[in-house]
């Protein structure tokens, strides 16, 4: 609930700071005393839009402060955590708004942005004036009011509902996606195509084309190569230029290598039985000789295989060129571009198969629609049940809101399609008159009609949802309640039994146009709110102003230059004092005096019988004497009413 709120140089409030109690909370005032600014406070508070023309005159800034106390698990705490604010103890939320226009909240002593001072708020607090009728106004917020007092019948159908839009837009997406991509299929189907014949021609081998470059390279060099290999032979074996043969390049005539290395080895050998180390070099020089013949079998071999084959040399460069085109568009290497083969294949099977996919997409497509308009008709349902049951209960509580022959009815209709809320189009409307038909609220209501339409639904909806809870009996318990409270009892009884999710209920003014016995009635029911939540009423009616726990009043001074106001609570004599300024309309009237005698004395009422109900002593109780200013006032509106005075009548137009 709202402990504590303070207001600062915010328009004509200097500086007030006043505590609320759980239960009903009145405020009121004369008109342009600043009741409307503990409001807009409060909204600002809540993350309403700041405007530096609030700030009162010759003031540097505007401050508001709020001090809340909800349960330990309640959301607001939670978000206030997120938020890196204080949440263990009273919830403090500060906002500020310079004259220069610039704006700071803090939430639990952090500096925080405006949005999450909002997300806190409304978890806090729910706001109801004659500007926030508009819910009444907008047929989406009707659907959204139905919805919440369905409960959990109405809950599962609509999560249910919306988990299969949901899966329908998925196919639906995907679908739209596949057909409109059909034309660029087909361009990637030839290009892909034309690429996997490619490779299919080619039938490149992985690392084919290193090999194919050292082939092209020799090719390249083979006359060349023949001469060292050949010189190379020559050196080794020995030979004659005239041969024509290995030694026909030039070596030295005669014996080449391999005979020098035979006289050497023969030359050791004819000694090596007398010394072992000579022996040992014996055996070398028969391991060079055997390599060097080894050597030359080589070179002779690798001089017949090489060979200058110009067709040879002319497909290896055609080969290299188709090959370095290929890997040009699928990759740097024979591998990468046999990757991509497999991965085109792939490709191209399901682009073949898109036609089907698209096939296989409509039919789901189908059969999903198909459910979806199952659960919607089972949330049409749901939602039918509990507009009956809505209408009812509002119904009932407009009866005692002096509309007892209004009827207010929701309205289920087909919307013409299935959206992400339903195929639902949901709407308030009120027969104000019997024989009329239900029309749109905002056009079958006057304003007055409007603020109690609201406040019926606010009470029936804050009483549960659901054929079992029961907002009458509330309503009925607060009217009679408290007639003689026990002093210092809690104003919220324990009895009252559910606790709102938001706390705290703020009404401004919503029983402007309304008066009499109507304005009891709208009295009675921000008291049955208050037995299960703190309800805030800005009122201009004594008569609702009579039901409050805690009664708040917003003066006004004036000392011929600068008007300043304050928020003071009243209790006793100053209490009756202000309810019988309300009723009367002037400051001066005493609460020792009958407020009807007073009216009569004015000549506003002009003549009629006398009052017949006692005017309270002294000594009174408050709660017995602001009952019987109440009477008094009643007794003077049956006067007015009927010239036929009737005491009985009286009293049973009153909420004793």
């Amino acid at each position: 609930m709202l402990v504590q709120l303070r207001i600062r140089d915010l328009g004509v409030i200097d500086d007030a700071a006043f505590d609320l109690l759980p239960g009903l909370n009145v405020l009121t005032g004369e008109t342009g005393a600043g009741k409307t600014m503990v409001v807009s406070g409060l909204g600002l508070l809540l993350g309403d839009r700041a405007d530096s023309a609030m700030v009162r005159t010759g003031a540097s800034a505007a401050v508001v402060e709020g001090l809340w106390d909800p349960p330990q698990e309640h959301p607001s705490r939670v978000r206030v955590g997120e938020a890196g604010g204080e949440a263990d103890d009273e919830l403090v939320l500060v906002r500020t708004v310079t004259a220069a226009g610039r704006s700071r909240a803090h939430v639990g002593g952090r500096a925080a942005p405006v949005g999450v001072l909002a997300e806190v708020g409304e978890r806090l607090v729910a706001v109801h004036g004659q500007a926030d009728q508009w819910r009444l106004r907008r047929p989406e917020e009707h659907r959204a009011m139905l919805d919440d007092f369905g409960g959990a019948p109405l809950a599962a159908a609509r999560s249910a509902y919306q988990e299969q839009y949901a899966a329908c837009v998925d196919l639906a997406t995907e679908l739209a996606r596949v057909r409109d991509l059909e034309r660029d299929r087909e361009i990637e189907t030839e290009i892909l195509r034309r690429g996997l014949e490619e490779l299919e021609r080619l039938d490149p081998q992985p690392g084919e084309e290193d090999a194919l470059a050292a082939e092209d390279e020799r090719l390249s060099h083979a006359d060349g190569l023949r001469l060292a290999a050949d010189r190379a032979h020559v050196a080794l074996v020995g030979g004659d230029e005239a041969d024509g043969g290995p030694g026909s390049a030039g070596g030295a005539p005669g014996g080449g290598t391999l005979e020098l290395l035979g006289a050497a080895r023969a030359a050791l050998a004819t000694a090596a039985a007398h010394d072992e180390a000579l022996g040992d070099l014996e055996r070398r020089a028969a391991e060079l000789g055997y390599l060097a013949t080894d050597l030359a079998g080589d070179l002779a071999g690798y001089l017949a295989g090489l060979e200058a084959d110009p067709a040879r040399h002319a497909w290896v460069a055609q080969r290299r060129a188709d090959l370095a085109g290929l890997l040009r568009r699928h990759g740097p290497s024979t591998a990468e571009a046999l990757a991509w083969g497999a991965d085109a294949a792939v490709r191209l099977a399901d682009l073949d198969g898109a036609q089907e996919r698209i096939e296989q997409l409509e039919t789901d497509l189908e059969s999903a629609r198909s459910e979806l308009a199952r659960r919607g008709a089972q949330l049409t349902a749901a939602r039918t049940a509990a507009a009956e049951s809505l209408g009812e209960r509002v119904t009932a509580e407009l009866a005692s809101l002096a509309m007892g022959k209004a009827r207010l009815v929701l309205a289920v209709e087909p919307a013409g399609g299935l959206g992400p809320h339903g195929g639902d189009d949901v709407e308030i409307r009120l027969a104000a008159n019997p024989g009329t038909p239900p029309r749109s609220v905002a056009r079958a209501a006057s304003g007055g009609e409007l603020s109690r339409v609201m406040l019926a639904i606010e009470v029936v909806t804050a009483a549960g949802s659901g054929p079992d809870s029961d907002p009458a009996a509330g309503a009925d318990e607060a009217g009679n309640a408290g007639a003689d409270p026990t002093p210092g009892a809690d104003p919220t009884p324990a009895a009252a039994g559910r606790s709102s999710a938001v706390p705290t209920f703020v009404f401004d003014e919503v029983d402007a146009g309304v008066g009499g016995r109507a304005a009891l009635a709208i009295g009675e029911r921000p008291a049955a709110l208050a037995r299960t939540s703190q309800v805030i009423v800005v009122t201009h009616l004594a008569q609702v102003a009579a039901f409050a726990d805690r009664h708040l009043v917003v003066h006004k001074a004036d000392d011929g230059h600068v008007t300043t106001s304050g928020v003071q609570a009243v209790e006793g004599d100053a209490r009756l004092a202000e309810l019988a300024r309300m009723m009367a309309g002037s400051d001066s009237m005493s609460p020792t005096v009958p407020p009807i005698s007073v009216m009569m004395t004015s000549g506003t009422c002009g003549p009629r019988a006398p009052p017949r109900a006692p005017w309270p002593a002294a000594g009174a109780t408050d709660c017995s004497r602001i009952r019987s200013l109440i009477s008094f006032v009643m007794c003077g509106m049956t006067c007015t009413v009927s010239p036929r005075y009737s005491p009985r009548r009286s009293l049973a137009m009153t909420w004793l």
